[in-house]
């Protein structure tokens, strides 16, 4: 499902990063798999804890949904809710008062989904690079 999401990296960074969090401990970032009736897994959203400076958001540390996926055959089943849910309540019990995300320009399915789960637009941007000689 990540590679789904994410299909730039490649499986090997997939599991570097999964590797790393646990590692670490996870207190910086959480990841919730959400699971169907049988148990399989349907859907993750992967959550950090961010203390740097969150566009649109006013406190610190905001709990940044990174990423959120639910298979095509489960959605609007409710999941996708949930994992939002569970990644609030994870950001709140670490004293956030903000949960933010972000979406690329033109994926408009995602802008509706957070809409829809209660995300307020807060600022359009585009990032721009030089490389410096």
């Amino acid at each position: 499902m990540r590679s789904t999401l994410w299909p730039d990296p490649s499986i090997d960074a997939h599991r570097e990063e999964i590797s790393t969090m646990f590692q670490d401990g996870g207190d910086d970032s959480v990841a919730f798999i959400a699971v169907d009736a049988k148990g399989a897994a349907i859907g993750f959203a992967k959550v950090a804890l961010r203390h740097d400076y969150v566009n649109g958001c006013d406190t610190s540390p905001v709990a940044f949904l990174e990423g959120i996926y639910v298979e095509p055959s489960a959605r609007l089943s409710g999941a996708a809710r949930a994992l939002a849910d569970a990644a609030m309540a994870w950001g709140k019990a670490l004293g956030c008062t903000e949960m933010a995300s972000d979406a690329d320009l033109a994926n408009s399915a995602s802008h509706d989904f957070h809409a829809a789960i209660g995300f307020v637009e807060t600022e359009r941007v585009i990032y721009f690079r030089k490389m410096i000689p």
